[in-house]
């Protein structure tokens, strides 16, 4: 007798529960959160967001430094053509006028010289920036890989997240 009360009792606490939820107090339940589950995750997300805005921030100085970069090859380049056509207009200038009669030929293929060598470092210069850029772009490329899994990882971890309280 004393296990059918007892049954009887199990039995009546259900259909109550039941009465309850299907009465519209469970909505009371769904805004119910387990506080070490909700810290954690917080936690976690703050933890996450860290990484991904660290993240971010190097792609950005990344993308800067390709850019700072490519802006000084170009200034190289531009001052040595300048200094390639002031040295072809002193050339210039010098066969009109034969100032130096001493040896004006010599000047002048050192005058040469010196314009193939601002040449030769301007392909230098062109080879080393693009070295440069390649290795910048590389980095670049492991960095939005990175951010790029670590924000697919938070947002499949916020499904996950959702999806369980959700079902509570």
């Amino acid at each position: 007798m004393e296990k059918f009360i007892s049954n009887w009792l199990v039995v009546k606490h259900m259909e109550m529960e039941n009465k309850w939820v299907t009465k519209g107090n469970f909505s009371d339940l769904q805004d119910w959160k387990n506080p070490e589950i909700s810290s954690e995750s917080e936690n976690s997300d703050v933890f996450g967001s860290f990484k991904v805005e660290a993240l971010k921030k190097s792609v950005e100085e990344i993308h800067e430094m390709i850019l700072s970069r490519e802006r000084l090859s170009r200034k190289i380049h531009e001052e040595g053509e300048s200094l390639k056509s002031e040295i072809k207009g002193y050339l210039a200038e010098n066969e009109r006028m034969q100032i130096a009669p001493s040896d004006p030929s010599r000047e002048k293929d050192s005058l040469r010289h010196k314009k193939i060598e601002i040449s030769e470092l301007q392909m230098n210069e062109k080879i080393s920036c693009w070295k440069d850029v390649a290795l910048l772009k590389k980095e670049l490329r492991e960095y939005e890989r990175e951010l790029l899994e670590k924000e697919e990882r938070a947002k499949a971890f916020q499904k996950i997240l959702n999806g369980d309280e959700n079902g509570i």
